[in-house]
């Protein structure tokens, strides 16, 4: 997501029972659920099936049992423990803010919302200390928070400060209403104008933190993109989300053979410009407001740490 939470089970309910009928034969049970439930780890799973909150066909079993195809899977996730995120007086750019919404310009490097092992220095962190209120659809880690961008996405992101916002614009990004543009810059000269890149994103099997083209397990998604100039081994690309899948479109670049510069996961592993990061930016958001009606959009200029490769590459 690039920026979504687009999990199937991404918003599993706490303390509330997840049945999965196995199309797996011969595949160990701690895999393929950490497969299936992308948000979870294989340990976290080992952890569940330990305290006996994973069944197969209504019996016990360890982590280790090879599921059959048909098996009934019950999943019992249980409650997590309250965990205590601080207010953190750390500066962002607010650009708008109302009492049912705000507009944050994300910069690169800053990690969304706390998780396990990493409850400091988020975005999060930052509102808890900055806003008033924030809401609790996503819970204690993720207050307030509607859609994400990757830690080394930076631009502009939506966050709700009540749940009847939250609700709202949950509802517009999954019926695809909220306009979301990115601009990237991109390895390669790519020769159309204009395209489309229609292709269905699922967790990669070699490596469950990354993303890839694949008809398994995976959901739509597409992104259409415009030529905005051409730099010779580069270009700088104009880019729309009509889905919000997880990586989309770093995992599209890479796929039409164009990824994103900086990108290390998904591109090249070469830093030539000693890049922090991708050269990927949340420009623009529009979107109808939760009590007014009213559509509102919101730009913002390409940050420093991407303007300057453009001005190096422009240069050559």
């Amino acid at each position: 997501m690039d920026d979504l939470n687009n999990t199937e089970y991404d918003e599993i309910d706490i303390d509330d029972e997840i049945c999965i009928v196995s199309d797996a034969e011969n595949e160990r049970i701690d895999a393929y659920i950490a497969r299936q439930l992308e948000e979870m780890s294989r340990s976290s799973v080992q952890k569940l099936i330990a305290d006996g909150m994973i069944t197969v066909n209504n019996k016990s079993i360890k982590a280790n049992y090879k599921l059959k195809k048909n098996d009934e899977i019950n999943i019992i996730i249980p409650e997590p423990e309250p965990l205590d995120i601080a207010a953190e007086d750390i500066p962002i750019d607010i650009v708008y803010e109302d009492d049912d919404l705000a507009v944050i310009n994300k910069p690169q490097g800053m990690v969304v919302h706390p998780a396990p092992g990493h409850h400091t220095g988020t975005l999060v962190n930052s509102l808890m200390y900055h806003l008033k209120n924030l809401s609790s659809i996503n819970g204690v880690m993720r207050p307030g928070i509607v859609h994400r961008l990757d830690k080394n996405t930076s631009g502009m992101m939506l966050v709700a400060k009540n749940d009847k916002s939250h609700n709202f614009l949950a509802k517009c990004l999954k019926e695809h209403s909220i306009n979301r543009i990115y601009y990237a810059l991109v390895e390669g000269n790519i020769k159309d104008d204009e395209g489309v890149v229609d292709a269905p994103l699922g967790r990669s099997e070699k490596d469950r933190k990354k993303r890839t083209v694949t008809t398994k397990n995976s959901k739509n998604a597409v992104t259409n993109y415009w030529v905005v100039e051409r730099y010779g081994k580069y270009t700088l690309l104009k880019l729309k989300l009509q889905t919000g899948r997880t990586h989309q479109i770093r995992v599209h670049m890479k796929y039409i053979a164009h990824p994103v510069v900086g990108d290390d996961v998904y591109g090249s592993k070469t830093n030539k410009f000693g890049l922090n990061g991708q050269l990927l930016h949340s420009k623009t958001v529009g979107f109808i407001h939760p009590s007014t009606g009213e559509y509102m959009e919101f730009d913002s200029e390409l940050p420093e740490y991407f303007t300057k490769i453009l001005r190096i590459i422009s240069e050559r």
